[in-house]
């Protein structure tokens, strides 16, 4: 029988008739519906029937939502807690805002840009929107913050999505996010546990590694992790990274090729995450099918093992038969026990209780209504946060030769080039036609824009140098190369013939970079003179950086990693 008292601690902190409910329930399912409740799947449709047969079928704890439009997204919520037998834990990417679930929805963030602005209020706020607007169309759970620290500006899929490469802002931003969506009613989860950023690979594709001593992680991951989990959070995410020095400090002697990432190593999530740093919460795995957990071992063993090392939920599934069904045979070989079981579905029916589930489907208030949801997704307040921070946020990284601001009388004459790479799944764009936003509103100013489009030849044969040098007074380039998962860098690459979209005429013609992602393309434009990091690409942005570039509005925004990628040649 599990523990229920450890339900009354924090961050549960039930009180009597909601550890009644939790025992209760669990005493009264089934063993298929315990197996259920330990599956946080995702769905891609609004259909209700589909998600009638989803929720019937698998009985899962939780489902996850891809971004929907509103309507769609409260029809989702809606059939889900219809046709779940216990209250559903419905989440999102709530990592910048209210669009980690909702088209309509605002994004404040993402992380870096509030980290730019130096106020970890900003991250309050970010967390205040994020949980109204996904709570305004029936969300409960954030698949946020992230807590990673940026420490590799090699890495592929931290970047703006973390809150810099400091760990005190990190710690004291997390802290803020966390504190804020859970006094709305809604459950953060803490992301990526042992911590992302240190190494140069993405979990998504290779279990990734935390290299830090412990002594050092203590003092940076542990630190932060330890500032939300005092700030009450409910649920912790587990990485498919590993934490070699914990791993050998806690179970000596252990041999290279056991070290196994921490949503498989009990050492790290029983040792460390519970022992150490004292987490009584739920603990859920990051997605189970990314290749940083299906490396490692058997996925028949992979599975249950999840489970049995000391996770709680286990998120989506690679097929959701087969899954379920290696879940059952671990529960009957014994690689997870009875009583592991019980007390993962006691965790997890826990922050149920703990988020007022039961009495919210009691009052009917779990439903929700697209007409009251249209009053606060996106509404005027959450839109003059986010041209707030959008406005602080806004970096200017160097400008060399004082060439700001700049003028329709002394550079009315632009050559626009676009950098864009695909769409992401992190909120963070990618794929947006960043020419054609970029140009309407330069000329808007009065400037004459043309956007590059480059010549046929090749060396001999190429457009005449003067073209450009007579053509022009100024060169603008505007990038949009966001981090995503199966993507292995984040670097710029340039046109054919023979980069013809390089940087080629900046010792001539004034020349500004503007990154609206990526915030180190330093790397691949090292003597750009004038550079400036705008973290996302939005309209909001977009107008905030016209607004600077004029001179309409003073930089304020501090980079809070090195922009300049430890490179000399980058300052100059």
């Amino acid at each position: 029988m599990p523990n229920y008292e450890l339900l009354k601690q924090a961050p549960f902190s039930l009180g009597d008739a909601s550890v009644t409910w939790v025992r209760e329930t669990l005493e009264g399912m089934s063993e298929d519906e315990k197996i259920g409740q330990l599956f946080h799947l995702v769905t891609y449709t609004s259909d209700e029937d589909a998600l009638r047969a989803l929720c019937e079928t698998y009985k899962p704890g939780g489902m996850m939502a891809r971004m929907l439009p509103l309507e769609e997204a409260c029809r989702v919520s809606n059939a889900l807690q219809k046709y779940s037998k216990i209250p559903m834990l419905i989440s999102a990417n709530f990592e910048a805002g209210g669009d980690g679930m909702v088209t309509e929805g605002t994004n404040v963030g993402p992380n870096m840009m509030i980290a730019a602005t130096g106020d970890p209020e900003n991250a309050r706020r970010q967390g205040e929107v994020a949980a109204s607007e996904g709570m305004a169309v029936g969300a409960n759970y954030a698949f946020a913050p992230v807590i990673d620290i940026d420490n590799n500006f090699r890495n592929p899929i931290t970047n703006t999505r973390t809150y810099g490469s400091d760990p005190a802002f990190v710690a004291a931003a997390g802290e803020a996010f966390t504190r804020a969506v859970q006094a709305k009613g809604m459950a953060v989860s803490i992301k990526h546990f042992p911590g992302d950023g240190c190494d140069e690979r993405d979990q998504h594709l290779v279990t990734s590694i935390n290299s830090l001593s412990t002594e050092e992680w203590d003092k940076t991951y542990g630190m932060v992790y330890r500032r939300s989990i005092e700030a009450g959070a409910l649920t912790v995410m587990v990485g498919h990274i590993m934490q070699p020095a914990y791993s050998r400090a806690l179970v000596p002697g252990i041999r290279d090729e056991d070290i196994l990432p921490a949503t498989l190593a009990p050492e790290l999530l029983r040792g460390l995450l519970r022992g150490k740093l004292g987490f009584n919460g739920m603990i859920i795995t990051d997605s189970s099918t990314m290749a940083g957990m299906c490396v490692p071992m058997d996925r028949r063993v992979a599975v249950p093992r999840a489970i049995a090392a000391g996770c709680d939920m286990f998120l989506f599934t690679k097929n959701i038969d087969e899954d379920y069904g290696y879940m059952k045979a671990g529960l009957e070989n014994g690689i997870l026990t009875r009583e592991r079981l019980d007390e993962a579905v006691m965790r997890i029916l826990g922050v149920k209780a703990a988020l007022r589930l039961p009495e919210k489907r009691a009052d009917g208030s779990i439903f929700v209504s697209p007409e009251r949801a249209r009053e606060v997704v996106g509404c005027a307040a959450h839109r003059e946060i986010e041209r707030e921070v959008t406005d602080r946020g806004v970096t200017l990284v160097k400008d060399k030769e004082n060439l700001l601001p700049i003028s329709p009388e002394k550079h009315r004459r632009v050559l626009l080039i676009g950098l864009r790479g695909g769409e992401n799944a992190f909120g963070t764009g990618g794929g947006e036609d960043i020419e054609a936003a970029t140009a309407e509103a330069l000329r808007k100013e009065g400037f004459d824009v043309t956007v590059f489009k480059p010549a046929k030849g090749f060396e001999g044969l190429m457009a005449p140098y003067a073209d450009v040098v007579d053509r022009y007074d100024l060169i603008l380039y505007v990038s949009n190369l966001a981090t995503k998962s199966n993507q292995t860098t984040v670097r710029i690459e340039w046109a054919s013939p023979m980069g013809a979209n390089c940087p080629s005429y900046l010792s001539v013609v004034p020349t500004v970079f503007v990154s609206f992602a990526n915030p180190y393309h330093l790397l691949d434009v090292p003597r750009i003179k004038t550079f400036i990091n705008a973290y996302k690409f939005k309209d909001a942005t977009v107008r905030a950086v016209v607004d600077k570039l004029l001179g309409r509005s003073p930089f304020t925004g501090v980079s809070p990693v090195d922009a300049f990628c430890g490179k000399w040649d980058t300052h100059l």
